[in-house]
Formats: C-alpha cells, sequence, structure tokens
C-alpha cells in the first residue's frame, strides 16, 4: 500500500511563469510535474512563490500567485487549493488528486526593494486574502535583500525584517530558515525570543551541514534549535546539499536528523525545479538518478521500510507534517 505523502517545497509556480511551453503535465521537464507526483501519490504539494530580488519582483511573484489559483483548470482537476481540512491522514487518503499550498520563497515576491514596507505588507495581506493561507514564508534567497541577508550573504536580520516578523505575530504563518545566512536565521530567532511573538519556525527544504558541508544545509546548532521550538526540517533532495558523489547520503541525512531528536520532525521537502537550463555547469546533474522526480517516494519510503523503522516511514511521509501544521495556534 503506498504512503500519501506531503512535500513541503517545490517551483512548479515559477517554472510555469517563466518557461515557453511550460506545463503540469511535462514529465520530462519537471519533477513534480502531475504524472510524478500521481505516480509517488503525493497528496499535498507546497507550491513555493519564487523571485530574484530584482525591479519588478512583486509583478513577478502576482503572476505566480494568478497561476497558483488557475492550478485546479490546468491540472484537469488534479489539483485542488489547500484548506484546513486537509491536515488529517483522512483527507490525504480521500483526496484523488493533491492539494496544492501556496508558500512564499523570498519576501521581494510581495516587496519591492524601493517601495515602502507598508505598501508590501499590504501586497502580502491581500494575496493571503485571495489565494489563502500561506504554508510558510521564506524572507531572502540565496542573496541579501531589505529583510536580511540569504544564504550566500553574510547579512543578518534587518530593519524590514524585524516589522515583518511582528506583523506575522499570531498569524500562523511560519518563517522559513531554508535560505537564510546563519546570522539571520539567529537574528529571527533571537528577535522572536525578545519580542515574544507567536511566530512559528522551520525548514522546509534544508539538509545537515554535519553530514555534507553546504551553506544550505543546517548546522547542528541551529537545527537542535528548531528541534527544542518543535520547527519542521523538509529533506533537501538537491545533490549538491546531498553529497557530490553518493545518493545513498540521502539517508545519511535522515539518520543524522534522527540522531539530533528530530525523528517527529523531519518531512519531505524535495525542492524540485526546472533544471534543464542551469547555468552552472558544475549543478549537473542536479539531483541522483532514483531521486529525481515525485515518483521516487515509494521507493525512497521502501528503503526506510527495510530499517524496521515503519513508524517513522509513515512520519516523514505525510505525519510530521500534518502534526507541526495541526498544532499552530
Amino acid at each position: 500500500m503506498k504512503q500519501p505523502i506531503v512535500d513541503l517545497h517545490c517551483d512548479l509556480l515559477s517554472y510555469l511563469s517563466s518557461v515557453p511551453g511550460a506545463g503540469v503535465d511535462k514529465a520530462a521537464e519537471f519533477g513534480a510535474a502531475v504524472p510524478h507526483l500521481k505516480a509517488g501519490n503525493v497528496k499535498l504539494q507546497v507550491m513555493a512563490i519564487y523571485t530574484d530580488t530584482k525591479a519588478g519582483s512583486s509583478a513577478a511573484g502576482e503572476k505566480q500567485r494568478k497561476l497558483f489559483d488557475e492550478l485546479p483548470t490546468l491540472s484537469n482537476g488534479f489539483f485542488s487549493c489547500f484548506t484546513s481540512n486537509a491536515l488529517s491522514p483522512e483527507a490525504l487518503d480521500n483526496q484523488p488528486g493533491s492539494y496544492a499550498w501556496l508558500a512564499i520563497e523570498n519576501g521581494s515576491a510581495f516587496c519591492e526593494e524601493d517601495e515602502s514596507l507598508s505598501a508590501g505588507l499590504l501586497r502580502l495581506e491581500q494575496l493571503v486574502a485571495l489565494s489563502g493561507p500561506l504554508a510558510y514564508i521564506i524572507m531572502t534567497h540565496h542573496y541579501e535583500n531589505r529583510f536580511g541577508g540569504g544564504n550566500y550573504s553574510d547579512a543578518g536580520l534587518k530593519a524590514d525584517g524585524e516589522v515583518l516578523l511582528d506583523f506575522l505575530d499570531g498569524k500562523r504563518i511560519p518563517v522559513d530558515l531554508a535560505h537564510t545566512s546563519d546570522k539571520l536565521a539567529y537574528g529571527i530567532l533571537n528577535y522572536i525570543d525578545k519580542r515574544s511573538l507567536n511566530v512559528p519556525v522551520l525548514a522546509s527544504h534544508s539538509n545537515f551541514r554535519n553530514v555534507h558541508s553546504h551553506v544550505r544545509n543546517l548546522p547542528d546548532e541551529l537545527a537542535m534549535e528548531l528541534i527544542r521550538r518543535n520547527g519542521l526540517i523538509g529533506i533537501n533532495f538537491l545533490r549538491n546539499y546531498i553529497n557530490d558523489t553518493d545518493p545513498g547520503v540521502l539517508y545519511d541525512h535522515i539518520d543524522h536528523g534522527i540522531e539530533l531528536g528530530a525523528q517527529h520532525l523531519l518531512a519531505f521537502g524535495a525542492d524540485f525545479f526546472y533544471a534543464l537550463n542551469h547555468p552552472d555547469p558544475s549543478r549537473y546533474p542536479i539531483y541522483f538518478q532514483g531521486q529525481d522526480n515525485a515518483s521516487w517516494y515509494q521507493k525512497i519510503l521502501a528503503e526506510i521500510r527495510e530499517t524496521g523503522a515503519k513508524h517513522f516511514e509513515e512520519g516523514i511521509a505525510y505525519k510530521n507534517a500534518i502534526g507541526y501544521y495541526s498544532s499552530l495556534k
């Protein structure tokens, strides 16, 4: 029997908005295309709005938001827009297709660098009003913006990032540490504590730096702080964040998370994106064979099952993610 899968991150929306001829069914082009999601039994797929930090970023974000709203039509009914009723095993089992849940990957998607922050926050409120609750917000991407430093930056939390955290207080929208610099991650956590804010945290698509040294992966100290705060950690399938040559290290990342105490907080955040035109040849292959699309989820679970960890298999597949989001207050 196939386990239902919750996946915390893919970039289908940016693919649809920027690649000529893109489609939700293009299995040869996109790892989270509908045929792969069906084969892998993915019942809830988080869809990130991703934009670069540059002029026009908010218009690019709005284009992707509209595409999100069109997903049920574009997929001939395979996608249904997420509702809170989806947060149960029964709802996932009874879903013939997949729920799509919107998230933001880079705050530039709702706020330009040179506009007032109040205008950006109003745009964010309108986005939620039009397209439903957000699975999370990532303040930055690889580089620095008005909110703070991305994972290839040394910048920390900026004043606008503090205002954004104040704005999110009590709204049940987690802040995602997947693309922060270490300095920004600690800045976010310290500010939440200083102000006693009700802002949950997670890392939707990050592995462990102790297993593979990369700035996109979580150092143990930060991972343990996420665990202390009951923060979900989504395992990423990108080769660069697993290991340069050995696909089996994916399971070492999972094992390391368990060793740190995250057994009830590990999930999947595969991070499938359009990789056919990536400009950096050193990144190829982007994914290892056997981990390069959502159809492989059941095989990956079978590998976990062979260790006898059936309870954990269900947890990483869907129960941990459902438990995390159901607990938000």
